[in-house]
């Protein structure tokens, strides 16, 4: 029969389990909101990644934070606004790491010049069915991801003007 400090045991690590991946969750969805809200800046980033981070999008590759407000806002600063709504948060924790993977719905409005340029009507967009693998580790001011993958499924419309790819190292 378990002790009363077995079954405390066993709820402490439960309740460590249910906060970690609440805190994972929170951090998707952080992330999420920084691409939406533009917020690229250092103080956002440290609360969202590791410092030696490495990305791998389709618009390029990146090992570090170094230049990630430069590379963020000229991508992102192709579109007018966009939305990244995420689902199917799948964590799978190891003690202070984990690997996590999500689905993405983003949409990305046009800016006013691409669709005149284009002749379409403002607001056109091109809309994104990904899904993002990562890796977090925990830190001594919590989760951070040090590893953000990103991989399109399937997408709707016209990419931006120029198509910007980035590799850096």
């Amino acid at each position: 029969m378990p002790t009363i400090e077995d079954e405390l045991a066993a709820l402490r690590a439960q309740v460590r389990l249910l906060s970690d991946r609440a805190e994972i969750g929170a951090l998707i969805d952080a992330y999420a909101l920084s691409l939406d809200e533009r917020r690229f800046d250092a103080v956002t980033s440290a609360a969202l990644f590791t410092p030696e981070v490495r990305f791998d999008f389709p618009v390029g590759e990146q090992e570090t934070l170094e230049n990630y407000a430069e590379a963020g806002h000229a991508v992102m600063g192709q579109y007018e606004l966009t939305q990244h709504v995420t689902a199917n948060h799948v964590i799978d924790l190891r003690g202070d790491h984990a690997s996590v993977r999500w689905n993405a719905i983003m949409t990305h409005v046009h800016l006013r010049e691409t669709t005149e340029a284009r002749g379409e009507r403002p607001g056109a967009h091109f809309d994104v069915g990904a899904f993002f693998t990562a890796a977090a580790v925990r830190t001594p001011g919590g989760w951070r991801f040090s590893q953000v993958s990103l991989r399109a499924g399937w997408t709707e419309g016209k990419p931006p003007l120029r198509v910007l790819r980035r590799d850096a190292g």
